[in-house]
């Protein structure tokens, strides 16, 4: 009787996937530390900007508490901050050598990236569903109700893809835990601040609005804003052949879909190339 035939150079990508995911849920699940710890800055910013900036920020919206227009730029930020620690485990792989024996078995390269993302999405989801509970305990009201706010949650999982293939980069590039950290990190809170996260931006300085059109960030947080008050958003892109909240969604989550399969394919680019690099 032969033996099953099995590829050596891929397996089976379904089972690669869930093997990949498991085992990066596992590890989440015996280190709640960095699921706690990647929430404290987002809800200390969400605590203190709508304490301390609530009532002079009330007065430039239109219409709308602070509350409700701040909590999707939080939400993103879970996303980002969430997104960052990524590649911190993939550096801890490297150093304790996993990531090599990875690397050497006949798992598919693309079926490792996507499951170890998929783990992250989860550990997102359940993080960000924290944050907007206690956004409306808060005060902040979300005009779709119920189904918007798992649309922003989709929203907030679709735009950390390009930052968690981001920060997996940097891992695979440097191989160091401090490296990996600084380069997230030093993107994070300027990306954040020169974006509509937490003012209009027509009451920003116009360098401002010129960066915010590059940046993620700001479609991002449109989409999950425009979502929150069922109403356009968008402050970069004038779009207005759809209806309401859709000419702010739909060229939103187009950005955020290529940047997600731009830095995807990069991810998956660099870790084949280090696989190839190691075996040799």
């Amino acid at each position: 009787m032969s033996a099953p035939y099995v590829d050596r150079h891929g397996g089976h990508f379904a089972r690669d996937v869930w093997v990949t995911f498991v085992r990066w849920t596992i590890k989440s699940v015996r280190n709640p530390f960095v699921l706690v710890v990647s929430l404290v800055q987002p809800i200390i910013f969400l605590v203190l900007f709508t304490q301390v900036f609530g009532g002079v920020a009330t007065s430039a919206l239109a219409g709308i508490s602070y509350e409700t227009y701040l909590v999707p730029a939080i939400v993103i930020q879970v996303a980002l901050v969430a997104a960052a620690t990524s590649g911190i485990g993939l550096v801890n792989d490297i150093e304790n050598g996993m990531f090599e024996k990875t690397l050497v078995s006949p798992m598919n390269r693309s079926a490792v990236f996507l499951g170890k993302t998929l783990a992250e999405i989860v550990r997102i989801v359940v993080q960000v569903t924290i944050v907007l509970v206690l956004g409306v305990l808060l005060g902040a009201e979300i005009a779709t109700g119920v189904v918007g706010a798992v649309a922003i949650v989709g929203i907030c999982v679709l735009f950390s893809i390009w930052f968690t293939a981001f920060s997996n980069v940097l891992a695979v590039l440097t191989r160091d835990e401090e490296s990996t950290i600084i380069g997230a990190n030093l993107l994070q809170l300027p990306l954040l601040f020169v974006s509509s996260a937490f003012l209009p931006l027509p009451a920003l300085p116009e360098w401002i609005r010129t960066v915010a059109t590059f940046n993620p960030i700001t479609y991002g947080v449109d989409a999950a804003r425009a979502v929150m008050l069922g109403e356009d958003t968008m402050t970069v892109i004038e779009i207005t052949r759809f209806d309401g909240m859709w000419n702010t969604l739909v060229p939103a989550l187009g950005v955020l879909s290529g940047l997600a399969l731009v830095f995807g394919s990069v991810a998956v680019y660099a870790i084949g190339r280090a696989a190839s690099a190691d075996v040799r």
